[in-house]
């Protein structure tokens, strides 16, 4: 559907400042968005964008500036009141009910009637059953949200917002929990919700996907407009000039020597695939990476490994020595580590400072006669945000006020003090932009030559060819492939290929 360049935009975004504290989010940011067509957001972590969507969709309320709807200004006071004037909203950090079902959770709050206070449960199944059929998700509308992968529940936020009808679609990193496969229906569905006259927001940290889908690119830098790109515009080293303000270092794997095994897993079962044994190695100094689509098994076998959940059968060997871990502190106590997928349910407590979430994985190292010496958490803060570059002017920060890139480097942080040979890394980056990306992989490398082994899994494979020694490629609970960085294999396409099944 073709944008008639006489009318005003649907939505507009007016010299928009936002303060939090003493901390400006925004200053002075203009942005128009029009009906039919796809514009990224982009930024570095720290950079405004979801602050500004937050603005437009009545999270937050701006300090200074107005938006506008159609030319006219209006005020959104709250999330209900944007959904009524057209505007839906995907946030990157899930909001879903687990206790409840999918369809519930989809029309949550607007649920049709069938007369009086009571639900109607056909309706909302019928509906739901649809737009999960338009995402190509084969589940029940009446399925837990409990028991989805974290892609799964991500195309439901998804499914939650198309429900809505609105005209103006928000996503916030809304690939970053998603299969290839599932970003690709993804895409499908925003070109169809484009061609039939919607405005698509999409902010993602991914260059690959904004070349791909976008039409036009805005960009912003420290709250303030960067720059404007149109379709034509669109590469990667433009993008990144006007998100960084300098040419980016692209990191490339440095090829360390591997060590003695640090890690050996043998006939490895999971509650998931009761019937498929799992079994690999890592090296001291190696990377390997773990590829494959969402439900392929890789997060059950982190999890096992690291004492969450309970393995059905197996060997775990750490430096020769069979380990039993039935708890995560046994982890700890032989020298693994854990970033999990999720760090706001599983990663950080959020309502907690960075110093606190530093401190508290190896709060016995700074205890004299049970009591914590501050002076001693203060220092190991200072060194973790320093050498990870966290972007915080005060260790005693609340970690809910960082920004996602930022909280993910807290995560990892945590880790820093106790000195794990062996980390496990679930989706390491996800919702990182490039910059902070680059830096991270600067710590893994780290790691490797300081003598650690690192399992990375991520659904990235960009990421995982860049970081990976080799990857293990997991399809439906097996190891498919386990691929050299040698190999004629180690490309998107031949490490798809083993994902998918083929050979």
């Amino acid at each position: 559907m073709a944008t008639d360049p006489d009318s005003p935009p649907f939505l507009e975004a007016c010299d928009i400042s936002k303060r939090f504290g003493g901390v400006r989010a925004l200053e002075g940011v203009s942005a128009a968005f029009a009906a039919g067509e796809v514009v990224a957001v982009m930024g570095e972590n720290g950079a405004g964008k979801s602050t500004l969507m937050k603005c437009l969709a009545g999270v937050h309320q701006p300090n200074e500036g107005e938006v506008r709807i159609g030319g006219a200004a209006v005020r959104i006071p709250d999330v209900r009141a944007a959904e009524k004037l057209g505007i839906a909203f995907i946030h990157q950090e899930l909001n879903l009910a687990e206790n409840l079902d999918i369809g519930a959770n989809v029309f949550l709050g607007r649920e049709p009637r069938s007369f009086g206070p009571f639900f109607d449960r056909r309706v909302i199944r019928q509906k739901t059953a649809k737009l999960l059929a338009e995402l190509e998700l084969d589940v029940s509308p009446e399925m837990p949200v409990r028991d989805l992968s974290i892609g799964h529940r991500q195309m439901v936020e998804i499914a939650k917002a198309l429900s809505q009808e609105a005209r103006v679609l928000i996503m916030d990193e809304p690939t970053s929990s998603l299969s290839l496969h599932e970003a690709r229906v993804l895409f499908r569905l925003v070109r169809k919700l484009r061609d039939d006259g919607m405005c698509v927001v999409f902010i993602s940290h991914r260059m690959g996907e904004v070349e791909e889908i976008a039409d036009r690119v805005i960009v912003l830098k420290d709250g303030k407009n960067s720059g404007e790109l149109g379709k034509d515009e669109i590469e990667h080293d433009r993008i990144v000039s006007l998100m960084v303000g300098r040419e980016l270092t692209r990191h490339e794997k440095s090829s360390g020597e591997t060590g003695e095994i640090l890690l050996g897993v043998e006939e490895l079962r999971v509650a998931r695939f009761p019937d498929i044994p799992v079994s690999f190695e890592l090296r001291a100094g190696e990377v390997v990476g773990m590829a494959g689509l969402v439900g392929a098994g890789r997060t059950e076998v982190a999890r096992a490994l690291f004492g969450i959940d309970r393995p059905i059968s197996g060997t775990v060997r750490v430096d020769g020595t069979v380990v039993h871990i039935r708890h995560p502190r046994d982890a700890v106590e032989v020298g693994l580590a854990l970033v999990p997928e999720d760090r706001k349910a599983q990663g950080a407590i959020l309502n907690m400072a960075l110093r606190d979430n530093v401190a508290m994985v190896g709060l016995n190292r700074w205890q004299r006669c049970g009591f914590v010496r501050d002076h001693l958490v203060d220092q190991q803060a200072e060194r973790a945000r320093d050498s990870l570059k966290i972007l915080t002017p005060d260790t005693r920060q609340v970690v809910a006020m960082l920004s996602g890139g930022n909280q993910q480097k807290v995560v990892l942080a945590k880790w820093m003090p106790l000195n794990p040979r062996i980390f496990l890394l679930d989706e390491p980056t996800r919702g990182i932009d490039v910059g902070s990306k680059g830096e991270i992989y600067e710590v893994i490398d780290k790691m490797t030559a300081e003598g650690a082994a690192v399992l990375a899994i991520s659904s990235e494979l960009e990421e995982i060819l860049r970081i990976s020694d080799r990857v293990l490629v997991m399809h439906e609970g097996r190891i498919a492939g386990n691929v050299a960085r040698n190999s004629e294999a180690f490309t998107e396409e031949g490490i798809m290929q083993l994902a998918t099944g083929g050979k």
